[in-house]
């Protein structure tokens, strides 16, 4: 893979990952963008690189992490939907990741949803019940369909399960630990028997670079989050999801 091609890829993912856009999808639509021939390495390459985005949040919330044994529990409930039916149906989930019009319907209707969330659910708790914390995770499988966002889902999840918006977004972007380390654990089996030093190289740069970018981005979106709601980013996603139709529609997509 060109070195500009997992820069380009490598950034996307740090700042769209904890963003309610999807990662998956704004990476689906730069690889067709950039007419990267779509592999399982590309696709083993952008799940890989998310480590970068787990080791950003390990950073940020070392404190809220540190010996919470009960939080961690919360977690774990949140975590065991994923695990099992992205383990049943992961076969069938990969095919849909080529797809850059299932991106822009998943982004269109995400983005519907939320430029009304925070006027419909106006959390109030601090913290999850186990039963709440599963349905969290429950949502989160939504996610499994490119374009939706996992980030969107669990903390639209943790809203409706009464948390106020912050501690929504925090509850977030700690499932996304035991969530995207699977992901990244899972990949990295299936194609090691195709790493190279220089694929090993290429991937140790990718998870540096989506690091960086994942620090930054989830300090920006918690700084809007707090001013302004998820509306804007509700107002985005429709636009990049209809932009994306139209190119279809005018057979202008890579």
């Amino acid at each position: 893979m060109p070195f500009l091609h997992i820069l380009i890829l490598s950034v996307v993912e740090g700042l769209t990952e904890f963003l309610p856009i999807s990662s998956t999808g704004h990476l689906i639509l730069t690889s067709a963008f950039l007419n990267i021939e779509s592999t399982e390495y590309l696709k083993a390459f952008e799940i890989i690189i998310q480590f970068g985005a787990i080791l950003a949040v390990v950073v940020l919330y070392r404190e809220r992490l540190r010996w919470n044994f009960e939080y961690y529990k919360k977690v774990f409930y949140a975590f065991l939907p994923a695990a099992g039916i992205g383990f049943l149906f992961k076969d069938y989930l990969s095919a849909l990741m080529d797809s850059t019009v299932v991106v822009a319907w998943a982004l269109i209707v995400g983005g519907i949803i939320l430029l009304f969330i925070d006027s419909v659910f106006k959390g109030e708790a601090e913290e999850l019940t186990p039963a709440k914390a599963w349905l969290v995770g429950v949502l989160q499988c939504t996610a499994f369909i490119p374009g939706v966002s996992r980030s969107a889902a669990t903390i639209i999840g943790s809203q409706i399960a009464g948390l106020t918006r912050e501690k929504a977004a925090e509850f977030s972007f700690i499932l996304a630990i035991p969530t995207l380390t699977a992901a990244t654990g899972y990949k990295l089996w299936k194609i090691r028997n195709i790493l190279d030093i220089s694929q090993s190289f290429n991937l140790a740069l990718g998870i540096i670079l989506s690091f960086v970018f994942a620090i930054l981005a989830i300090q920006f979106f918690i700084s809007i989050l707090n001013k302004y709601g998820l509306k804007y980013f509700g107002v985005y996603r429709i636009l990049l999801g209809g932009i994306v139709l139209y190119v279809h529609w005018k057979g202008l997509n890579p």
